[in-house]
């Protein structure tokens, strides 16, 4: 616990005393591997913009910036990483899409940086840093330790990121009920919850009760009938919490589809993942409450204010990373004596950014998150 804020304390140093920069005798340059061009350009101008943000913090004359465009395409970041990495460039920021990472084992003294949060089948020198379904699934098992929920159920859609949630969970060690996976197609989806919550035995069972009652002479029939007449389902689906591995409006219409088959979040516990605090959330409120890992909140909306006074705009949600990216290297290469090796991220280390904590060890890195609630039209912070 000592060494954890004897590290705060040197990143408070070196973030916050820039009128007195700490500074290497050589230039340290950085690789930024970004799109700047096609459908995706918008997000590689916003990284820039945040990176730049981060520079000027520690204002150090000796950090250099080399930005190119990887065009969203992987032989054109094989490419340019190719050229950077002549001109003496070992550490790189990027590239932002997993897809682009194969290959860059090739340069085998580098490291580099990805935006991404899927960690795997990487190259062994890729170290990403996105909110990572480890880093999230962590957070979500101190939530159901807290409220002391023991009966998970886990409904993980047929993505191209369902083999990351299933490492997450065993590595999380997280206990689960039982794990669902679901067609996301609207068609097949409702259908699919039906299933797995058991509605229709559900609802066989009220209309069973409803015929027994009635059929009965027992005391206030009519009360007992009018109670269950209000009712859509009788009998419980068999777990207290639910977690949704979806986003946006997929994740909207597994909610739907679990109001339809009468399961409320304010009798089963609603979990997602990261949201990045979709405002668009606030709408469905039928569906709340509903929690979820993710990053500092009050820091979010700060550098999104920040962003926006300097650049006239938001920032796009993953921007932040580049920010705190460019302290992280800062921070490490000056506990290494501003030597780019593998040491770099093997030591067992924490980094306190903007979006919260950095864990590093062995070559991964970990966020230490918070957790969140949607209810009556606000983030409520949990811990």
């Amino acid at each position: 616990m000592k060494e954890f804020f004897k590290n705060f304390t040197k990143i408070i140093f070196i973030f916050m005393l820039s009128s007195n920069p700490l500074s290497s005798e050589e230039s340290i340059k950085i690789g930024l591997l970004v799109p700047l061009s096609g459908e995706t350009s918008s997000i590689g101008k916003s990284i820039i913009h945040s990176v730049r943000m981060g520079v000027n913090k520690i204002n150090n004359k000796n950090l250099i910036i080399i930005p190119r465009d990887t065009k969203s395409n992987q032989n054109e970041t094989l490419e340019i990483a190719k050229e950077l990495y002549l001109e003496g460039v070992r550490i790189f920021i990027g590239p932002v899409f997993n897809k682009n990472l194969n290959g860059l084992s090739i340069f085998e003294d580098a490291i580099f940086l990805s935006l991404s949060n899927k960690i795997l089948g990487n190259p062994n020198n890729v170290i990403t840093s996105g909110v990572n379904a480890k880093s999230q699934f962590d957070t979500i098992k101190k939530y159901l330790e807290i409220n002391d929920l023991k009966k998970t159920l886990v409904l993980i859609p047929k993505k191209n990121y369902k083999n990351e949630i299933e490492e997450a969970i065993k590595t999380s060690k997280l206990k689960t009920k039982k794990i669902f996976y679901y067609d996301a197609e609207p068609t097949k989806l409702t259908k699919q919850i039906e299933k797995v919550t058991k509605y229709k035995i559900r609802k066989n069972n009220l209309k069973d009760e409803i015929k027994r009652v009635e059929n009965s002479d027992e005391e206030n029939k009519e009360k007992k009938l009018e109670f269950l007449n209000k009712k859509d389902t009788l009998g419980r689906i068999g777990y207290d919490s639910i977690i949704i591995a979806d986003f946006s409006e997929s994740l909207k219409s597994v909610t739907t589809s679990l109001l339809y088959t009468d399961v409320s979040p304010k009798k089963v516990a609603f979990i997602s993942l990261n949201q990045w605090f979709d405002e668009s959330l606030f709408r469905e409120k039928t569906s709340q409450p509903i929690a979820f890992p993710s990053i500092n909140r009050e820091n979010f909306f700060d550098f999104r204010d920040k962003y926006k006074k300097i650049y006239n705009e938001y920032p796009s949600h993953i921007a932040i990373l580049g920010y705190d990216l460019v302290g992280l290297i800062y921070y490490l290469l000056l506990q290494n004596n501003f030597i780019i090796n593998d040491k770099l991220f093997t030591k067992n280390n924490k980094f306190k950014g903007i979006t919260g904590v950095f864990e590093i060890k062995n070559n991964k890195i970990n966020h230490i998150l918070k957790f969140y609630k949607v209810e009556d039209g606000e983030f409520k912070k949990i811990f």
